[in-house]
């Protein structure tokens, strides 16, 4: 049997670089990765073959997307020792072949080109993957496939958006675009600690991780149930959804433990969020947070849990929450984090610890978030982060009772006799923490 070496001696000298010196380990690591390109290809054929209505013909599927990734592959590994060109023909030749196949696809009445994108997208990633880019083939593959596969659910979602919510969208992207170039990244005030920059970039950072579960709510609508919904609308604001359901509660009487059940959720949510928050600025504090956070998420999920096998919820409801990309709610959150970074600092200037703990208490009535940034900013200049995580616990305390509260006032006395029961629990093993961190 010939070696590599002497199949490269039967080809033209003229398509061999007289540098090309390929061992058995480059061959081994050559096949490595052709092996992830085909992989990468059957994956995409997977989910094309998967969600082809059964006897449609197309004009790719299981066996051909490897195929593609291999022709991708090879074009690249044949352009590496010949010429550039050589790969540039080979795609012209690939892309007319899918060109002519959408053709006599739109003759027949079949206009949609996602199978064709996705055959040139496969092409690329098999020479991506040539190209050493091996990770980021795998992660745009992935991607791929995941928005093939959630064919249904994307329609669901634009049918459910609405024009506002585009039009809302649109605005604060194209505020930002215009302003974020022009806001000075340096410090003013009386302490030198408002930086409009940072400030506008944690507005859009708490916009988008909001509109996540804003996302999340469209999509699963109200067929989910409240809990689940509940459960995503955390992502966007466990106060907001508080005062959502139990308005609910309050125009009909049976949905009260469903919505209990969906404030404990999102209550819980909040636990994560803030993790995921605080390590946005500070990723020691984050570590720092990371065991009490894990400990009160616990415990919410227990205990929502076992109000479940208390409650039926099986009632569909959907939450009202607004937009998180609204720029009128973008604009408020920018001026209450400027606010609570003053207040804070101020605190911590005039009465040191103790004042820290007075704003995060404030703060936490309404929102955790610009706290939780501004404690995270404050210890990396000089605050003790024993005393940032304390302050956030507290603001996390405050905030539950907050939602008690809600729960009371705007909702009815069936929702409140529960509710009050699994935040007063999240509120007591949190306020233990902080005792056990002030003995400690």
């Amino acid at each position: 049997m010939l070696s590599f070496q002497d199949t490269l001696k039967l080809l033209p000298d003229h398509l061999i670089a007289s540098d090309v010196v390929l061992t058995s380990e480059d061959l081994f690591i050559l096949v490595q990765k052709l092996v992830v390109a085909v992989l990468i290809g059957a994956l995409i054929g997977l989910e094309r073959e998967h969600s082809r209505p059964q006897g449609e013909k197309t004009f790719a599927g299981i066996r051909t997307f490897p195929l593609i990734c291999i022709l991708g592959f090879s074009a690249a590994m044949i352009a590496s020792f010949t010429s550039v060109w050589v790969y540039v023909f080979i795609f012209i030749g690939f892309a007319l072949l899918i060109s002519t196949s959408y053709v006599f696809s739109a003759l027949e009445g079949r206009y949609g080109g996602t199978s064709e994108i996705s055959t040139f997208l496969a092409f690329l990633l098999g020479s991506l993957v040539y190209w050493n880019y091996i990770i980021l083939a795998a992660i745009i593959g992935v991607t791929i496939v995941l928005f093939l596969s959630l064919k249904i659910q994307l329609h669901t979602f634009v049918g459910k958006v609405s024009g506002e919510d585009i039009y809302a969208t649109i605005k604060l992207a194209i505020i930002t675009v215009i302003i974020l170039p022009l806001l000075p990244d340096k410090t003013y005030g009386p302490f030198d600690i408002l930086n409009p920059r940072l400030i506008w970039y944690m507005v859009i950072f708490i916009s988008g991780i909001s509109f996540v579960g804003y996302v999340f709510i469209k999509l699963l609508g109200k067929e989910k149930g409240l809990s689940i919904t509940g459960l995503m609308g955390g992502l966007v604001s466990s106060t907001a959804v508080t005062f959502s359901l139990s308005k609910k509660s309050k125009d009909n009487q049976s949905l009260a433990g469903n919505c209990a059940i969906g404030i404990l959720l999102a209550s819980t949510v909040m636990y994560p969020r803030v993790f995921i928050v605080a390590s946005v600025l500070n990723t020691s504090l984050a570590l720092e947070l990371l065991l009490p956070l894990a400990i009160f998420t616990i415990t919410g999920l227990i205990v929502s849990k076992f109000m479940m096998g208390k409650v039926s919820t099986n009632k569909f409801e959907e939450i009202d929450i607004k937009n998180p990309f609204e720029l009128k709610s973008a604009l408020l959150f920018g001026l209450v984090f400027g606010l609570v970074i003053f207040i804070s600092k101020a605190a911590e200037f005039y009465l040191g610890v103790e004042g820290v703990y007075a704003a995060s208490a404030a703060a936490g009535i309404t929102s955790v978030d610009a706290i939780v940034l501004t404690l995270a900013n404050m210890a990396k200049h000089g605050l003790s982060e024993s005393a940032a995580v304390i302050g956030i616990i507290i603001a996390l305390v405050s905030n539950t009772i907050v939602k008690g509260l809600i729960t009371i006032f705007f909702g009815n006395k069936e929702l409140s006799k529960y509710a009050l029961k699994g935040l007063g629990v999240l509120a007591v093993v949190s306020i233990l923490y902080i005792g056990i961190l002030f003995l400690v």
